[in-house]
Formats: C-alpha cells, sequence, structure tokens
C-alpha cells in the first residue's frame, strides 16, 4: 500500500494548493544545489526579516519513494515561513535509480547542508529539525533514529537535532507484500535494519509523530508501536491521532484552504516553536 500513496497526490490538486497558499511574508529561494547528483537540488521559504534566530525545518516529501518533487510542497514551505520557520525542501533520489539506503544517504547530505547555511538565510543550526510525510516521514525518522546516515555527514542526531516530525510514517512495515518495496528495500537478509523501529535507542531527539484514523495506506499501527518502542526505551515522544482525514490529507490541511480540517500545521508549529519539549507518556 505504501508505494501506491503517490497516486493520491495529483498534480491539479497540489497546484490549487500552491496557487491559493499566501506569498506575503515568505521570500523563497529555489533551486540551491546541495550535492554533485542531479536531483542534489533543495529550495528554501523563510520568513520576510529572519534574522538568525528562526527555527529550521527540513522537509522531506511522501511518494513510496518512488516518486515526487520538491516544487509540489511550496504551499508546506509558504506556510511554514509564515509562521517564522525556515524551510528547506530538498529533492532525493528516487527508483529505480535509487534503492535503500540511496535515499537516506541523499536525505543526510540536505540536512548538512541545511545546518551549514541556516544562519545565512536568517535560521538558527542550533534549532533544526526534520519533517516528512508518508515516505518522507521514514526518511526523517531514520535520520533521527539510526544515526549511520547523519554519522556519514559529521552529525550526531542527538546533538545536532532539535526534534523530528513524522506525518503518516512507515517506521515498522514488515512484512512487505509489494514487488516494488521488496525490490526498493530487498534483499530480504536486511530488511530488519530498514525499518527505524528497530534503531530506537532512547537517546535520539524529541519526535512528535501523528497519524490520522482513516489511513488506509499507512496503518496507524506505525505510529503507535514506533511511539510505544520510543517510550520504553526512555525517549521522548508526542503522538497526534486525527480523525475524518485520510493519508493524503494529513499533509494537505497543511494548506490554506484545507487547514480548518485539523490543527497539523499548529500542531507541528507547536512543537517545533517551543524547542520540541515532550509532553508526558500518551
Amino acid at each position: 500500500m505504501i508505494a501506491a500513496a503517490g497516486a493520491l497526490w495529483g498534480c491539479t490538486g497540489v497546484a490549487i494548493l500552491n496557487t491559493l497558499e499566501p506569498t506575503a511574508g515568505v521570500v523563497a529561494t529555489p533551486d540551491i544545489t546541495f550535492g554533485s547528483g542531479p536531483r542534489d537540488r533543495l529550495d528554501v521559504y523563510r520568513p520576510a526579516g529572519a534574522a538568525g534566530h528562526a527555527p529550521v525545518v527540513v522537509f522531506f516529501y511522501g511518494g513510496g519513494w518512488d516518486s515526487g518533487r520538491r516544487q509540489d510542497y511550496a504551499f508546506l514551505g509558504r506556510a511554514l515561513a509564515r509562521r517564522g520557520i525556515v524551510v528547506v525542501i530538498p529533492d532525493y533520489r528516487l527508483y529505480p535509480e535509487a534503492r535503500w539506503p540511496d535515499f537516506l544517504h541523499d536525505a543526510a547530505r540536505a540536512v548538512a547542508w541545511a545546518r551549514a547555511h541556516a544562519a545565512y538565510y536568517g535560521g538558527d543550526p542550533a534549532r533544526l529539525f526534520l519533517m516528512g510525510h508518508s515516505a518522507g516521514a521514514y526518511n526523517a525518522v531514520m535520520l533521527a533514529t539510526d544515526r549511520r546516515w547523519l554519522a556519514a555527514e559529521g552529525l550526531d542526531p542527538s546533538r545536532d537535532l532539535a526534534g523530528a516530525i513524522g506525518l503518516a510514517g512507515p517506521y515498522d512495515f514488515l512484512p512487505l507484500h509489494s514487488e516494488r518495496l521488496k525490490a526498493i528495500f530487498g534483499p530480504e537478509a536486511r530488511l530488519p535494519d530498514t525499518q527505524p523501529i528497530n534503531h530506537v535507542d532512547g537517546r535520539g531527539p524529541p519526535l512528535l509523530l501523528a497519524t490520522d484514523d482513516n489511513d488506509t495506506v499507512v496503518g496507524p499501527g506505525n505510529t503507535a508501536r514506533m511511539a510505544d518502542k520510543v517510550r520504553a526505551a526512555g525517549g521522548r515522544v508526542e503522538t497526534r491521532s486525527y480523525g475524518g482525514l485520510s493519508h493524503a490529507l494529513l499533509i494537505g490541511v497543511i494548506a490554506a484552504p484545507l487547514r480548518r480540517k485539523a490543527p497539523v500545521l499548529d500542531d507541528v508549529v507547536s512543537f517545533v516553536t517551543a524547542g520540541a519539549v515532550a509532553t508526558p507518556a500518551q
């Protein structure tokens, strides 16, 4: 089911959301190179007048690791920037060009770029958060829990990340039934190593994990099991469960035309601006 997620996010719907999202108060800097590959490009959205103290969010889009592009999420960049946050939205390699862990290496390079350049765009590198939806939530949470990927860029998630946010993320999705996912994450012997839940040690940055009760693409159990594992290890995690949405709408409601359907944007902004102070176990 995860591999089908990209099909839910039609080009027309995204174009409408991007068109209707206000641009006032936001400075966008598109098509910045962060590596040597053809997809090593990112866009930055920042509050007008940001002066070095704004929190920074690196956002990874979903699409089943085989589709997606950064331009489709301009609405999210603007929405968060209008709330005082510097937003970095990178592309990353996709299947069939890439397989696990290629996209994690790309994501880690984008994070290293964001930390190194945060101050130039008005952000605070000490307030660096990762965020993602669906496959992008996997990328964000995997980087926050499995130290290997950021370590390759000279970073440590416990030291260099203020928090990570996963929206409708797959964190514990074995066994695989999709042949495409088997190709992306295989061979069989290494599959346990590909699961974020198997890398929880209680020492990672605070997490905000959100899902929707009606998500039929990535089961809400992924969020529940991941949160339980983090708490059992002594880590910090907040959870949110919304109703009446869907897998795609969980990210779509961040856009201005849909925002009244659920307080996802408010919850994300509160987590970031509060410095990721976890609430008691729910």
